[in-house]
């Protein structure tokens, strides 16, 4: 009775925490900031954010996972038991039961490096579960029924498109291209255009005010701040949401090719209920402007965002605690 659920969604952009009862907890950055000198961690979260390209030779920002998975997994397990520690206290009686999800696309070593991080972190017991399982989980598709749902999970480092039916994943698709992608090819964008370098962050709020992924009745326009590459010196710009629709063209190519591919690949009878019902899209990317539009025009399937995707994972992977016998077969083994 005393025991603690929780749903991590360990992301490349963000950690969010899900609490039965309680709902998301805990949403923050997955960025760690650390100490050059002797590797210590300095800040980690929404702090060490703040620090993203701010921070001197003295310290090291990074981001411990890339592309869903671990990329550094002393600093992950660090970053882990923090936010378990922020969650429950310093001195806590009861060890939690973890549920954390993994891209669907992960490695059996990826897969063993997250199960290991999560129990050093301080779990009792830790289950991952596949992404497009706890996403449609979180949006609330049923799942365990013999029909097919249809789920495009739109993270920071991968897209995973997946057709769940009687409660487990019938086929799927993965590319490491999320937002994180959308970003880089802004700041290139704008690096070959107008000879402006601008950082991570900058490139960001651009993608979320102007970016649209058509385009839009009304185009918006943005100022953006960064440094000459030529003279070096700071300058502004105007960036209309044509000029960033032009930009992300290339990785949203990828992820509407990826959804393509799962739906070729699914068997008929499911294809047809995906027809009738529609595809659901989470996760953060799934916020961009005229996404859902994008993925009609391509695939000729109706595709809604769902209500709160950027929580869905999470929310999904707590409702999966609460679920784990039905669900034991469809989890990965660790």
């Amino acid at each position: 009775m005393f025991e603690r659920y929780i749903g991590i969604d360990l992301g490349t952009v963000n950690v969010l925490v899900y609490m039965k009862g309680r709902g998301i907890v805990l949403h923050e950055p997955s960025v760690v900031a650390i100490s050059r000198r002797d590797s210590k961690i300095v800040a980690i979260g929404a702090e060490a954010r703040e620090m993203v390209g701010r921070n001197p030779e003295s310290i090291e920002v990074a981001r411990p996972l890339r592309d869903g998975v671990i990329a550094d997994y002393e600093v992950t397990e660090k970053m882990l038991a923090y936010f378990i520690r922020k969650l429950l206290g310093r001195f806590r009686l009861v060890k939690p039961v973890l549920m954390v999800s993994v891209p669907r696309g992960v490695t059996s070593v990826e897969a063993r490096a997250v199960h290991d991080a999560a129990i050093q972190a301080g779990a009792k017991e830790a289950y991952l579960i596949p992404e497009p399982l706890a996403a449609a989980l979180g949006a609330g598709l049923p799942i365990e029924t013999p029909t097919g749902n249809m789920v495009v999970d739109l993270g920071g480092g991968t897209t995973e498109s997946a057709v769940i039916s009687v409660g487990d994943i019938v086929t799927w698709s993965s590319v490491r291209v999320g937002g994180v992608r959308l970003d880089e090819a802004i700041m290139a964008y704008v690096r070959r255009k107008y000879n402006l370098i601008i950082g991570e962050q900058t490139a960001e709020v651009v993608k979320i005010e102007i970016g649209s992924a058509l385009p839009l009745d009304e185009e918006l326009e943005m100022e953006v701040k960064g440094r000459d590459q030529v003279t070096g010196l700071p300058k502004t710009i105007t960036l209309t949401s044509g000029e960033v629709m032009e930009a992300i063209e290339e990785p949203l190519d990828v992820i509407v090719n990826s959804v393509r591919q799962t739906l070729e690949k699914t068997p008929p009878e499911l294809a047809a209920d995906i027809i009738d019902r529609g595809m659901v899209l989470t996760g953060g990317t799934a916020l961009l402007r005229q996404i859902d539009k994008l993925l009609i025009e391509k695939t000729g399937v109706p595709a809604y965002v769902a209500e709160n995707p950027i929580a869905c994972v999470a929310i999904g992977a707590g409702r999966a605690l609460e679920n784990i016998e039905l669900l034991q077969r469809s989890l990965p083994k660790v």
